[in-house]
């Protein structure tokens, strides 16, 4: 098999999102001609396979730097020797975390992975695909009504689904400071611009965000359940079916993920590497929060810090 770009081949599988890629060898070294047809098959359909991959992890790695520089998962189990490198191996005695959840990977961060790569070590008889969502065409599936309304919002992002790894002794206590203190709360765009192809993406997901900045609770609550339904139009999604030595890398800046746990107790071994992103880009200019601030009070909005008097105190002490 070779690897220039006359053996490249893209056949597209999905109307939105999901490509098969043919002629290429990930285990061998790609030349800038054939990746930048890759490169660009990428962007344009979010998700890319590739069937029949015998790589060692070292070769997945390689191949995953051609899309630029890998991050660290903060939580997830990643390889004692390779922290770049995540391992996935679940069965009944270990099982699946948190992955079967509509999400874009570590949106809690300042600048998320720009993209995630799987790769199929071992695959249960029955059940395990992963299921993926264009949320560049879940942007556009919005009324035209829709899209004016939520022009301009933010939203608060929190590594919520993590907390559940901390305990309630005091080392856990000040394990979970520092991770809030490197991983404070964060306000994303609701609506996003993807850096190279410039089209609005849908940049909310149930997993990590939790409320519109500036917006009272009922509303946003409310506003973001909405939202959150376009992930699960099946016009916009390309389910993946799993099988040994396949490897999958998808567009985060544009994509969430859904991993069906339906073949729990079997196992199922995939590697994982995430590329590094950048800050996201607000598709508009963030909105005024005077003009999200709910008018059910005569009160001023933001009254310079004041907050009728009330402010945090320790434990007070009385002298007798």
């Amino acid at each position: 098999m070779g690897n220039s770009k006359n053996t490249v081949k893209i056949i597209k599988k999905g109307r939105h999102i999901g490509a098969q890629v043919e002629g290429v060898d990930i285990s061998k070294s790609i030349d800038q001609s054939a990746f930048k047809i890759i490169e660009e098959a990428f962007v344009e359909n979010e998700v890319l396979f590739f069937r029949n991959q015998q790589i060692t992890s070292d070769q997945q790695i390689k191949f995953a730097e051609n899309f630029g520089k890998l991050s660290i998962h903060p939580f997830s189990p990643n390889s004692e020797k390779i922290p770049e490198l995540i391992i996935f191996d679940n069965d009944g005695d270990n099982p699946p975390f948190g992955t079967d959840c509509w999400h874009s990977d570590e949106t809690f961060r300042e600048a998320p992975p720009m993209a995630t790569m799987l790769h199929g070590l071992i695959i249960p008889e029955i059940g395990g695909d992963t299921v993926f969502a264009s949320m560049t065409a879940s942007y556009e599936g919005l009324s035209d009504k829709m899209k004016n309304f939520i022009s301009g919002l933010e939203c608060i992002h929190d590594f919520k689904p993590f907390r559940a790894l901390f305990g309630n002794d005091e080392k856990s206590k000040n394990e979970l400071r520092y991770f809030e203190d490197l991983y404070p709360p964060i306000a994303q765009p609701v609506v996003s611009k993807h850096p190279i192809s410039g089209k609005p993406v849908l940049f909310v997901n149930p997993q990590f965000s939790i409320r519109i900045k500036g917006m009272a609770e009922s509303e946003s609550r409310t506003l973001l359940n909405q939202l959150f339904e376009q992930a699960k139009i099946p016009e916009f999604q390309f389910r993946h079916n799993w099988a040994v030595d396949t490897v999958v890398i998808w567009d985060n800046r544009s994509v969430q993920h859904y991993a069906v746990h339906d073949y729990f107790p079997a196992r199922r071994k995939l590697d994982r590497v995430t590329i590094k992103g950048q800050k996201v880009i607000p598709f508009t200019k963030a909105d005024d929060l005077k003009l999200i601030k709910d008018n059910k009070s005569p009160l001023p909005y933001n009254q310079k810090g004041k907050h009728g008097g009330h402010s945090p105190k320790r434990p007070l002490e009385r002298k007798l």
